[in-house]
């Protein structure tokens, strides 16, 4: 069973695309979250701020795409994303 990992794109208002994530991040939804990462070119803001969970899967997910990334996170993952040395690669800002 598939946990559930909405999944919405739009733009922010200086165009950058922004991915936002609601739900769950696990071994079970990275295929849709690599997925939506890759059809979008150039940098991309993720907004994971209505993330309740994120595991080592979707860690590896944004590990390989940290170049061209962005992340926006509530203080719940913060500690997740500077721990696994994620917040060293790239951007990430609170609430």
């Amino acid at each position: 069973m598939t946990t559930p990992l909405t999944l919405t794109p739009g733009r922010r208002p200086d165009g950058t695309a922004l991915l936002t994530a609601v739900g769950e991040i696990d071994m079970t939804n990275t295929d849709a979250l690599c997925e939506a990462l890759d059809t979008v070119r150039g940098p991309v803001v993720l907004d994971l701020t209505g993330v309740e969970y994120l595991d080592s899967a979707g860690l590896n997910v944004l590990f390989a795409r940290a170049d061209r990334l962005e992340l926006v996170a509530t203080p719940l993952l913060a500690p997740v994303l500077t721990i696994s040395g994620l917040a060293d690669l790239t951007a990430v800002h609170g609430l």
